[in-house]
């Protein structure tokens, strides 16, 4: 099977992998297994908890970081990921003091919440976010985004600061 990853816009093109795994050097205490960097502890906690397979395991991290981080970045976005995607971002969340890590260095180190609705939005809100993605840097797994199209999960501004 072949993922077409969409470029982004800039010539840049961000890295999940290595700003998970910068944020583990900075913070070593974020890593309590040996040997390994934050990257693949997460990756190993998804296929441990949510999804079997590695690579789609490593695939649907990536959107996950790329997600939460420009969501921290780009704030005021209307945003929400599918099904797919929003394992990615619930790993992260779940491993709270690596979420809290990534709010430190992606936003301003304020706590950017996580405030879901219970109802889906099918409005294109999903592939719109695809879109703000690949604008901020991050290459887009198409095929990840397109399986939930019509069906975001989407987030309450019930608080301050939340996606």
């Amino acid at each position: 099977m072949t993922v077409l990853l969409e470029a982004p816009e800039t010539t840049r093109v961000r890295d999940p992998k290595a700003i998970l795994d910068e944020i583990g050097e900075a913070n070593p205490h974020l890593i309590p297994d040996p040997g390994i960097g934050l990257w693949e502890r997460e990756v190993r906690l998804l296929v441990r908890d949510t999804v079997r397979v590695r690579s789609l395991a490593e695939r649907i991290l990536g959107q996950g970081v790329a997600y939460l981080i420009t969501a921290m970045e780009k704030p005021g976005n209307d945003m929400g990921p599918g099904f797919e995607v929003d394992q990615g971002v619930h790993q992260i969340i779940l491993d709270t003091p690596v979420y809290f890590a990534i709010c430190e260095r992606y936003n301003g180190g304020r706590y950017k919440h996580h405030a879901p609705l219970i109802e889906r939005r099918r409005d294109g809100i999903v592939m719109r976010t695809s879109e703000i993605i690949r604008k901020n840097g991050f290459a887009v797994d198409t095929e990840l985004w397109e399986v939930d199209a019509s069906d975001c999960g989407p987030c309450d501004d019930k608080v301050p600061d939340s996606h």
